[in-house]
């Protein structure tokens, strides 16, 4: 074929659907910003954390990431994999709970909404829970609850602190009543670290909703948030049908929650890491290997309202 012919073949295709440029751009070496729009190589994304490095926008990441981002390697130890979720109500909506749970088991490649075990974060034993939002919106069932309980007795057993990073709708309703108890069953187990004397730091991300924010998310000792992260409890439109008053631009979000007290600070993801080692390393002793160099940023830390956009 000449050349000639190849430019006319390539007339008679037509335009590229901008579905079709889209997907070829998701899925190839440049990300687009859903925020500002910014075209960015996908692999220096993945370096700065999947945060924009025009806008700042934090993109959504997953459990497994998580776990990268914040356990030091090598150190990461599961638990509680021979949990599976079940179907004890026998739930359907438009399909069969059941098959729902099957489904998405297979397209996410994760058993359950969320990822617990024990690791080390710059030589300190943590426990960490990730909760995934693919599975499901995130919610809480039964095996999320009891996977959250055993982290956190493991840690509190081992003396160590404990961090588990917030992703979720709330409550899963195809579990009912069962779903409902995995509030009380999570805040006691945390009320025994906390009798412990033991650090609880919940990392608030986008979204953080219902049964979640109402119980394990906002009994922190320390609260943190992800910038621009929607928490909440209802819903916005259910607040205000219920309130009949408009609600501000801002309402629900990591910077209106910061301004009212009910977050402690916000992190950007790039420096999470770093500040959940401050705080560990101000509530126990550091390790021997890396006692001083975990001391020397304290400064950093005195003024919780410089870490946030304000």
């Amino acid at each position: 074929m000449s050349l000639f012919d190849w430019f006319a073949n390539r007339r008679k295709v037509g335009p590229v659907s901008q579905e079709k440029h889209d997907r070829e751009i998701a899925d190839g070496l440049w990300s687009k910003c859903p925020s500002c729009s910014a075209m960015t190589y996908t692999k220096d994304l993945r370096a700065n954390q999947m945060v924009c490095l025009e806008c700042g926008h934090h993109m959504r990441v997953y459990s497994d990431e998580r776990i990268r981002q914040l356990i030091d390697p090598g150190t990461w130890k599961p638990l509680a994999l021979e949990l599976y979720p079940t179907d004890p109500l026998k739930f359907r909506d438009r399909k069969a709970y059941s098959d729902r749970l099957r489904e998405t088991q297979d397209k996410t490649g994760l058993i359950d909404a969320v990822q617990v075990g024990l690791g080390q974060m710059d030589g300190f034993s943590v426990g960490l829970g990730a909760m995934d939002f693919r599975f499901m919106g995130g919610s809480m069932g039964s095996v999320v609850g009891e996977k959250l309980t055993r982290m956190i007795e493991a840690a509190t057993e081992r003396r160590s602190p404990v961090i588990i990073v917030c992703a979720s709708g709330g409550a899963r309703m195809q579990e009912g009543m069962l779903s409902l108890m995995q509030m009380a069953k999570i805040s006691a187990a945390l009320e025994r670290h906390r009798e412990a004397r033991l650090l609880y730091v919940p990392v608030l991300t986008h979204p953080t909703t219902g049964g979640v924010t109402a119980s394990f998310a906002m009994l922190g000792d320390i609260i943190l948030a992800e910038p621009k992260a929607t928490i909440g409890f209802a819903g916005r439109r259910v607040v205000e049908q219920t309130l009949r008053e408009k609600l501000p631009d801002d309402f629900q979000t990591s910077e209106y929650l910061l301004t009212h007290g009910f977050v402690d600070a916000i992190v950007p993801r790039t420096q999470l890491k770093k500040t959940l080692v401050q705080l560990i390393g101000l509530h126990q002793p550091a390790p021997l290997s890396s006692r001083t160099s975990h001391f020397m940023h304290i400064p950093d830390m005195v003024a919780f309202k410089a870490i946030s956009p304000d």
